[in-house]
């Protein structure tokens, strides 16, 4: 699946860091690449680097493997719902008010990973279930109009966004 054409997404800055992919880039390969290297990465930290922040009020790399959880979550029932017809606009989402509520700190970070892994197969079988009209399908989500494409693809931007941030600010 390539990435999203530039009227499938609202012209911020925020979509367009996100959705900065070559059009020659594959969603299924990039979404299973960048999952072998978060699974990597956390199956690899001491218990003290699972709460390292790079800096006071910053985010442990526990709390940013559980915030990218939610994330993937939140977009992909936002690809389900418009692909399914939905007319009303999906809520956006406050991440700091996610988080504080989630306690990722207090989980158990074997259960955190084991989250993500199944999140993603979920995220992947439904984007495989997706026709190509439904790729296609405009709706609203936080406001914007939108594809299920461009939301499909802010999952694996998302996470290329903090890939980059652990890369930058966590490096061990």
């Amino acid at each position: 699946m390539f990435p999203p054409a530039s009227y499938e997404y609202p012209k911020t800055s925020y979509f367009a860091e996100y959705l900065n992919f070559e059009s020659t880039e594959n969603l299924f390969e990039v979404l299973d690449n960048q999952s072998k290297i978060i699974q990597s990465l956390y199956q690899n930290l001491s218990p003290d680097k699972w709460a390292y922040a790079y800096a006071p009020e910053k985010w442990t790399l526990q709390q940013l493997l559980g915030h990218m959880v939610d994330t993937e979550r939140i977009l992909s029932y936002r690809t389900l719902c418009i692909s399914r017809g939905e007319q009303q606009s999906l809520p956006g989402f406050d991440e700091n008010v996610y988080l504080e509520n989630a306690h990722y700190e207090n989980q158990n970070p074997d259960l955190i990973l084991q989250q993500y892994r199944l999140t993603r197969q979920a995220t992947t079988a439904l984007f495989q279930s997706f026709s190509p009209d439904q790729w296609n399908t405009m709706g609203k989500a936080n406001g914007n109009s939108v594809s299920v494409r461009a939301i499909s693809w802010m999952i694996a931007g998302h996470e290329k966004h903090h890939l980059r941030v652990i890369e930058e600010r966590y490096t061990m």
